[in-house]
């Protein structure tokens, strides 16, 4: 095969995608390929340089020495590349599909209401959004953004904040009136709560107990997968339930929903996200028009 005939930048990017992900597997997802495919790749690449650029074990793999100048080398490379066709692109307009993860919380009351304006901002476009308040890894779903809420941890994603929610305890009149109104934090104990049903970071409702902020076990009645099937059971008049305000300001507003135990509620903020990969790298541009909307659009 001549040099002519070698996809080299290609190349790069498939090894990169290896050391920066840390093996085949997820190389190949990344990628759209198989492990199989990633794998020739990398023995062609080394037999056609004449070096070894990773020791391979069941485990990990390890650069070499010469994988380690290649490897700096091909980043410099491709990212000179990109800011090229960047520069030759400035004109490009947003196409094809972008696919979203999100809650049904902030899929339905902050994202369904953005989306004419978006679609009217960027035709080309189409938009392919999920619901799930499971936290989900990009390349196995094939997400190009996520909407998470929480704190982020340090991982191979970006994060970009579009805001944060003050949370609420509430419940409904019907409730009350057949269970009574709690009127301190520890007669919680005593009624029916309404809770996620897979381990979030901190288990509990924070609270303000004796000038001290506390987070309160719950033994929860009820279990549900997803913030917005918990706002309905609420408003059911199942039990009482923790739930961000942007949700059920008009539930309180209209007065399907009464806000519980205000003067102990610390005040604490959930953010949100839209998570993407990307590491600092080039985005297409269906990509970076959706961020820069929300991060425009988005109130909580």
């Amino acid at each position: 095969m001549s040099r002519q005939d070698v996809n080299r930048s290609g190349e790069m990017e498939v090894f990169v995608r290896v050391v920066d992900l840390g093996g085949f597997s997820a190389a190949a997802r990344a990628c759209r390929m198989t492990p199989s495919a990633v794998s020739k790749l990398l023995s062609r690449l080394e037999a056609r340089l004449g070096a070894r650029l990773v020791n391979r074990s069941t485990r990990k793999l390890q650069l070499t020495p010469e994988g380690c100048t290649f490897y700096e080398r091909s980043i410099r490379i491709l990212a000179d590349m990109a800011e090229a066709e960047r520069h030759a692109s400035a004109g490009e307009q947003p196409v094809g599909t972008i696919r979203i993860n999100t809650s049904a919380s902030f899929g339905n009351h902050i994202l369904a209401p953005l989306v004419p304006a978006f679609l009217s901002l960027h035709p080309a476009v189409t938009l392919d959004i999920s619901h799930t308040d499971r936290v989900v890894d990009l390349m196995e779903e094939r997400a190009d953004v996520a909407i998470r809420a929480g704190p982020m941890k340090s991982s191979q994603l970006v994060a970009r904040k579009l805001g944060a929610t003050r949370m609420i305890i509430a419940t409904s009149p019907a409730y009350i009136k057949a269970n009574g109104l709690p009127v301190s934090p520890d007669e919680l104990a005593h009624h029916r709560t309404i809770g996620l049903s897979y381990q979030r970071a901190v288990e509990g409702w924070p609270l303000r107990m004796g000038g001290e902020r506390i987070v309160l076990p719950l033994r929860n009645t009820v279990l549900a997968g997803d913030g917005e099937a918990i706002r309905h059971l609420t408003l059911s008049g199942v039990g009482i339930a923790r739930l961000a305000s942007f949700t059920i300001r008009n539930d309180i507003a209209s007065g399907r929903l009464v806000p519980l135990l205000e003067d102990s509620n610390p005040g604490d903020l959930e953010e949100f996200h839209a998570v993407y990969l990307g590491q600092g790298g080039p985005l297409p541009a269906r990509i970076r028009a959706l961020l820069d909307f929300l991060g425009e659009s988005v109130r909580l």
